[in-house]
């Protein structure tokens, strides 16, 4: 297969990125990306392996995760620098999200701005130099006969690997299609996550999970395709209208992650007047919106 990656101010960049990434990720014992052949930099050309995809089974969540553990782990600390770090919420972020809350008019209770900050300021100093794809979707991964197979590493950087692990949760906030599986089958996938990961790195993976996924909720960024990203305040834009992205429209993808949010933090003491708010302002939505439906349970 040839990939060259063609347009955009920062085609050099995403062009670096995946070459950067599928080195450091061919050092898996079991192959988790194809095999990189070639590459011409001039041209931002990539040779890779040919792979035939497979439907993937119902319970694709599992095999997934544990290929995402092994691929978070070809990372070593000693490989700082060679992708940048990934990058998590602001205070800019924050400010939306109570402002979308303010136009709901769903009360914020005292203490929750500065919640939100300690929140995002334990999630820019999350430990960890996993290899994250950057946009892990249905769709960049391929089944194949002899495993799953990660490609698109555009967006690739290192960090913690719970902010990847939180996307079966939260809803794969960066993908086009949404989709929320059942608590038994993520149960499944997380422990298959956690048991790879300390089988490749002998360490048992951070908690956080309830940051993670917190974080993805303040991104509003998150409710719209790549090339809307960055300058406009799109969860300012949800009480007014919404629109669709793939599988899902805006409004089911926050109330989804809502949802999650609230329920993942509601024992963290350090989360519960964020608890508290995304409760409310799910049940809000769906008074003032009761057609919205469920984001999709299967994948496309």
């Amino acid at each position: 297969m040839v990939k060259q990656i063609v347009d955009g101010p920062d085609a050099d960049e995403r062009y670096a990125r995946e070459v950067a990434a599928l080195r450091l990720a061919a050092r898996a014992e079991t192959p988790i990306v194809p095999a990189l052949l070639a590459t011409d930099a001039g041209e931002r050309v990539l040779v890779l392996e040919h792979l035939d995809h497979q439907r993937p089974a119902d319970d694709w969540i599992v095999g997934y995760a544990a290929a995402l553990a092994r691929l978070h782990a070809t990372a070593r600390p000693e490989d700082a620098g060679i992708l940048p770090r990934w990058q998590g919420p602001n205070r800019a972020d924050i400010d939306s999200f109570l402002g979308l809350a303010v136009a709901l008019q769903v009360p914020v209770a005292p203490g929750v701005s500065d919640e939100l900050d300690d929140l995002v300021h334990r999630l820019d100093q999350a430990p960890g130099h996993a290899l994250l794809h950057g946009d892990p979707c249905p769709g960049n991964d391929l089944h194949t006969a002899t495993g799953i197979r990660f490609i698109d590493f555009e967006q690739a950087s290192l960090g913690s690997g719970l902010m990847e692990l939180a996307y079966l949760r939260i809803g794969f906030p960066t993908c086009w299609c949404v989709t929320s599986a059942a608590e038994p089958l993520l149960e499944r996938a997380e422990h298959a996550y956690r048991t790879e990961w300390r089988a490749a790195t002998g360490a048992e993976a951070r908690d956080g999970l309830a940051d993670a996924c917190a974080g993805w909720l303040l991104r509003g960024d998150a409710l719209v395709e790549r090339a809307h990203r960055e300058g406009d305040d799109h969860l300012a834009r949800i009480p007014q209208r919404d629109w669709k992205w793939g599988t899902a429209t805006a409004r089911q993808r926050l109330v989804h992650r809502l949802g999650v949010v609230s329920e993942l933090t509601a024992d963290h003491t350090s989360l519960s007047g964020v608890s508290r708010l995304t409760s409310d302002l799910r049940h809000r939505m769906l008074t003032r919106w009761p057609t919205l439906q469920p984001v999709p349970t299967k994948r496309p």
